[in-house]
């Protein structure tokens, strides 16, 4: 009968079992469908915190649209998503491949198939991928000295279904000169973070948002 909010990176890096009511800083990138969320934690609170409209939908839409101006090609968003799981990368691949892709052409209109590339299809979301390391960087620049530090030596977390882009972590960490890397069961690290609050309700309910707009719940 009672409701509780959690912040999103704040359930995702519970769950993810980052140290967030220690000190020392820790990172969460929480790359979803609609939303990707960077924050800087200490002392059980969100020190830094960045959120924007790009994520995996985004990187779907950079495919269909791809797809339309290089190919003429129309296909859908679920075949994006397939073509995104399949072959999507943000860095070089140890084997680029190649896969068939069917749509409809909209010369003439009628069903084709057409050979892409995984190299097409990193130029494709790397746009997208650009905007997520820029925020993360921006999120960094903003960062105290001494949780960079504490950053240098645990590393920044991933999770979220775009975390899974082949390759981005890998990316981030050549970009920003820290170790990067994906979280166990990235997909369900929000789900998991709620479900330990709920389990040690006590402990950690003072990193619940408060209901009153602006608030939070200690």
């Amino acid at each position: 009968r009672q409701v509780f909010l959690i912040e999103e990176p704040v359930a995702a890096a519970i769950g993810a079992g980052l140290p967030i009511t220690q000190t020392r800083g820790s990172m969460m990138i929480d790359i979803g469908g609609g939303t990707t969320e960077v924050a800087l934690f200490s002392l059980g609170g969100v020190v830094i915190s960045r959120s924007i409209r790009v994520a995996g939908d985004e990187m779907d839409e950079d495919i269909v649209q791809y797809m339309r101006t290089k190919h003429n090609l129309l296909i859908g968003e679920p075949t994006a998503e397939r073509i995104k799981i399949e072959v999507g990368s943000a860095y070089s691949l140890p084997t680029e491949r190649v896969i068939p892709v069917k749509g409809r052409n909209l010369i003439n209109g009628l069903p084709s198939t057409v050979e892409v590339s995984s190299i097409e299809i990193r130029e494709a979301v790397s746009g997208s991928v650009n905007i997520i390391i820029d925020t993360v960087k921006d999120a960094l620049d903003d960062t105290p000295p001494e949780l960079v530090a504490d950053l240098i030596e645990a590393g920044i977390c991933l999770s979220g279904g775009g975390s899974q882009l082949k390759g981005l972590a890998e990316r981030l960490q050549d970009e920003l000169q820290i170790r990067c890397y994906v979280a166990d069961d990235p997909m369900t690290c929000v789900a998991r973070g709620a479900v330990r609050v709920l389990e040690d309700f006590k402990e950690l309910s003072s990193l619940l948002v408060g209901l009153q707009r602006g608030s939070t719940s200690h």
